[in-house]
């Protein structure tokens, strides 16, 4: 039988002395983490920049102005004073974490190989130039924000606490959206309305065990978001995470008490390429754990996508055609396993 991750326990009872061999990456796909750049690490934002104030004191400009050039340069920033309470993220980084460190007795109605699933614990995989799989060095736990009776009921906690994180990362989603909308010189809510009334809301756990060689395999692989915008909160001191910036990988370092935030495939078609929707992966290490929480924000199934008309004149043409939401959703899926490229699907020709 195939070693799965989740053969492994969460809580380190077991861990292999070497990673076994359906985990081995091809070379040309290993991290290579001495490439890795020493380039500064993506923007860090202050929510509370309220240096000045913009004409009609909806958000101070300058705020506008570094999310929107962060926008532009890398796609991904972090944010502090965020006004989502530190102990509610603890509680919520606890919860899951007690979760995924059940015995998998305990957690195997979840688990899918049917990725399609709305809840589901599974594994990433990347397909070979032979078409074989190789496992990532993860597990991984999704579901919707709500109905919360589709949520575990062990540990007890976890829906109460998931709904109160849920409630507060709304609401720091739409803030950050009203942002995005501005940097793109349009009304506060127009990117709201453009993704529709009923958004695709989505969470991912995501757990990296320590690992014994992780020169030779991947967290994850290097991939783009596929809805609008996420907000990622990252176990502290642990990094992991890497940003493709100017074709070499960034570490993304975590900073204490921030969210990462990145856009998603949806904001760069929107914006007609002027925003940026950049691969990211995450690497393993050998002896901490790393856990991250994913909140996806994406347009609901029936919402027409395309470049946003008030930013295109001759001098900036559309890059996309128009699609519904759920046209981009079925060619996603079948990239599952290889670096995605969806975008280029949809691009008109120059």
């Amino acid at each position: 039988m195939e070693t799965s991750l989740f053969q492994f326990t969460c809580n380190g009872n077991y861990i292999p002395l070497s990673v076994p061999p359906n985990f081995i990456l091809p070379e040309d796909k290993r991290p290579h983490i001495s490439e890795v750049s020493s380039l500064a690490s993506i923007p860090v934002i202050d929510l509370n920049d309220q240096i000045h104030t913009s004409e009609n004191g909806d958000f101070p400009s300058p705020l506008v102005e570094k999310i929107s050039r962060a926008c532009e340069d890398y796609g991904f920033f972090q944010i502090i004073n965020h006004g989502v309470p530190q102990e509610l993220c603890s509680r919520m980084m606890t919860a899951i974490t007690h979760f995924l460190e059940l015995p998998f007795e305990e957690r195997k109605q979840f688990f899918t190989t049917d990725l399609t699933e709305r809840v589901k614990l599974f594994n990433y995989y990347l397909k070979t130039q032979g078409e074989e799989k190789v496992n990532m060095w993860s597990q991984c736990f999704s579901h919707p924000w709500h109905p919360s009776d589709l949520l575990p009921e062990n540990p007890p906690q976890y829906r109460d606490v998931f709904g109160e994180y849920a409630k507060e990362i709304g609401g720091l989603m739409n803030r950050l959206l009203s942002l995005i909308s501005q940097g793109l010189g349009l009304q506060k809510e127009y990117l709201q309305k453009m993704l529709g009334e009923v958004p695709g809301l989505k969470a991912q756990a995501n757990y990296y065990p320590p690992c014994p060689e992780p020169e030779f395999t991947l967290g994850l692989g290097a991939r783009t978001d596929l809805g609008a915008v996420t907000v990622l909160w990252q176990s502290e001191g642990v990094s992991g995470l890497h940003v493709i910036k100017d074709g070499k990988w960034v570490s993304v370092d975590p900073v204490p008490d921030a969210f990462v935030v990145n856009l998603g495939d949806q904001i760069q078609v929107l914006s007609n390429g002027r925003y940026k929707s950049l691969h990211h992966r995450a690497v393993t290490n050998k002896t901490q754990r790393r856990m991250t929480l994913a909140m996806f924000y994406a347009p609901n199934n029936d919402s027409v996508i395309g470049p946003i008309e008030e930013l295109l004149d001759e001098a900036h043409p559309p890059l996309y055609r128009n699609y519904r939401y759920a046209e981009f959703i079925q060619e996603f899926n079948k990239q599952e396993g290889t670096r995605r490229t969806v975008k280029k699907l949809f691009e008109l020709p120059k």
